[in-house]
């Protein structure tokens, strides 16, 4: 089946996410990153090719993303990455860490340079018993003083919190710990089935969706910090109301491509990188060493190989499903890795994630609370 609904994939991205290492020096037990343990380091000339188009769609918007991510970013150290963002201009720059490398050096760089930190962290210590060090030790105490560092310098820095247990008692402790620590923005990941965690992500209906409406509740008692997926869904729900629905989800899928370490590049799902199928070789789009980003795009806007095939799954999705118009269609590497294609539609990922959240709002809503 071809692509033939109103929508494709973007030849201009709204992002690009680069990998600057592989390497982190973290061995997190949900991660699904499959070379975190190795060193590969990203050459400045990647840098540069991708650069050329960036700076050309940076020019032409309000705001262009350039996001580090790994492995863990710190770990190719100031210099390398500071020679890593010197040909980007007019972007901004963010990077997500698990701050256990965060220093006063380091503010001090993501201060001069104007970077934009996002940290990994589940809560309280007890809620971080997935993330340990590379001797699987716990990993809390450095992550937490990482954290007030950034604090002592007054530098602003979001939160990524998984969850892999979502149940209505963990909002409050979770919710509260956050306002506490101090960032400007959460967000929640459930713990998804992807990459090298094969760990199966089902949980109860009734659990998952009654851990999104207290997380609301405890939200709207004190909004001091915005939480990254009520705030999407409150959004969607005004827009319905508005007779708007239509207008929330983009037109065109955004293709975030991200940029691996040798300079192949990765649409719609960086959790592919790193793997192969032989159905699907090993799901790079192009590199940037020989073939220029803009073009790399257009190609992959196409829908060939297993892109195509995801996008037909999209179209099933939009055919099938009454979320869709919040949701979008299932992420393409959450379809492969829990259902082994693309072309598949709803997965544990939208359940939990997509669907649960967007009735967990509308419980919270209908109670009255």
């Amino acid at each position: 089946m071809a692509w033939t609904g109103m929508s494709g994939i973007a030849t201009v991205p709204g992002y690009v996410v680069m990998q600057p290492t592989t390497l982190c020096n973290l061995d997190c037990t949900y991660c699904y990153l499959p070379e975190r343990a190795l060193n590969k380091r990203m050459p400045v000339a990647v840098a540069e090719a991708v650069a050329i188009d960036v700076n050309e769609w940076a020019s032409r918007t309000e705001r262009f993303s350039v996001v580090w991510h790994g492995g863990e970013p710190m770990t190719a150290g100031r210099a390398a990455l500071a020679d890593l963002m010197a040909p980007f201009r007019g972007v901004e720059h963010h990077v997500q860490t698990n701050a256990t490398l965060i220093d006063d050096e380091w503010c001090a760089f993501f201060a001069e340079h104007g970077m934009h930190v996002s940290v990994s962290v589940d809560g309280p210590a007890e809620r971080n018993s997935a993330r340990v060090t590379r001797s699987h030790k716990p990993a809390y105490d450095r992550i937490e003083r990482g954290i007030a560092t950034l604090r002592a310098h007054d530098v602003p820095f979001s939160v990524l919190c998984v969850v892999s247990d979502p149940r209505p008692e963990l909002a409050g402790e979770l919710y509260h710990y956050f306002l506490d620590l101090g960032c400007d923005v959460l967000g929640i990941n459930i713990e998804e089935q992807e990459g090298v965690n094969g760990r199966a992500n089902a949980h109860a209906e009734a659990d998952v969706r009654a851990f999104w409406a207290a997380l609301v509740a405890e939200w709207r008692r004190n909004p001091r910090i915005h939480v990254r997926e009520i705030e999407h869904a409150l959004r969607y729900a005004g827009a319905v109301l508005a007779g708007a629905a239509d207008d929330v989800l983009p037109k065109r899928l955004d293709p975030i491509p991200t940029i691996a370490v040798d300079g192949r590049v990765f649409v719609l799902s960086p959790e592919l990188a790193g793997f192969s199928d032989e159905r699907y070789g090993d799901f790079s789009s192009g590199n940037v060493l020989s073939t220029p980003l803009r073009q790399i795009l257009c190609a992959a806007a196409d829908g060939p190989g297993w892109v195509g095939e995801f996008l037909t799954g999209v179209e099933q999705c939009r055919a099938t499903c009454p979320y869709f118009g919040f949701c979008g269609g299932a992420h393409a590497a959450n379809r492969y890795f829990e259902l082994g294609r693309f072309d598949a539609t709803e997965t544990d990922h939208c359940r939990n994630s997509k669907i649960r959240l967007l009735e967990g709002v509308l419980d919270h809503a209908s109670h009255g609370t």
